[in-house]
């Protein structure tokens, strides 16, 4: 069952133009370095517009990208992911008032659609993020949260269940852990993902459980994935040859 959310978002005060930071993905098991993602985000004051994120090898190299537009709705964005490395690609797009999840697999017989109705709850993609920073108070309050989630490799839009887990330490310093697990039974079999936040700006800090990239043999990376305090300003000339960088495969 592919149940990986994608990786969040950081937080940010007003600001206009580009800003760019890296989060690495280590093997929870022995800690060998998976990938590392380079995040481009582009906000207008606080409002979040575009976001590019680069997939890169442990050498450097691209071997993956994501495009996700905010436009259609700050928790639920359109988005389309594509692997360099296999042809993979998945996404969602607003069609109207309702979405169309789509998955390509190289595998399988071409583009599989799921048109569905967008529910008020719907959460997509890095959209997760801002619905923890919306359902702050909430969850520190110790309410447990229900969203639903569009998962484009299943084409189906799942409940999930999230909760406050307490007060952890990361690199020593202070950060808020909470939980997200599929609701009913499945929640109890199926793994959980875990992220943390900082109290100040509510920063994503860490991101623990299964990725939604695979490894050579078409697994889903479990990782544990680090992400700095804040991030740094970058021309539109730095973005642009960032996302037309070829992608290839890690050696």
């Amino acid at each position: 069952m592919r149940l990986a959310l994608p990786l969040l978002l950081l937080a940010a005060p007003a600001w206009a133009g580009w800003q760019a930071y890296s989060g690495k993905a280590h093997a929870p098991d022995d800690g060998r370095l998976l990938y590392v993602e380079q995040h481009l985000q582009r906000f207008d004051g606080d409002s979040l517009r575009e976001r590019w994120v680069i997939y890169r090898c442990p050498d450097g190299l691209p071997f993956a990208r994501k495009r996700i537009d905010y436009a259609p709705s700050p928790v639920a964005p359109a988005f389309v992911l594509e692997d360099g490395r296999d042809g993979y690609r998945e996404g969602l797009r607003w069609q109207d008032r309702d979405i169309e999840l789509f998955v390509h697999d190289p595998a399988g017989d071409g583009e599989r659609r799921a048109r569905l109705v967008a529910a008020a709850e719907l959460v997509a993609d890095a959209g997760f993020d801002e619905f923890i920073r919306r359902e702050w108070d909430r969850l520190l309050a110790g309410e447990t949260v229900a969203l639903r989630f569009a998962i484009p490799a299943r084409g189906q839009v799942l409940a999930f269940r999230v909760r406050h887990q307490g007060r952890v330490d990361i690199n020593a310093r202070p950060a808020e852990l909470f939980r997200l697990r599929l609701g009913g039974m499945l929640g109890w079999i199926a793994p959980h993902i875990d992220v943390a936040y900082t109290r100040d700006g509510r920063r994503l800090r860490r991101y623990e459980g299964l990725s939604n990239l695979r490894d050579g043999h078409g697994r889903q990376w479990m990782a544990r994935i680090d992400f700095p305090d804040t991030p740094t300003a970058v021309t539109q000339a730095e973005v642009e040859r960032a996302r037309r960088e070829p992608l290839r495969t890690c050696g």
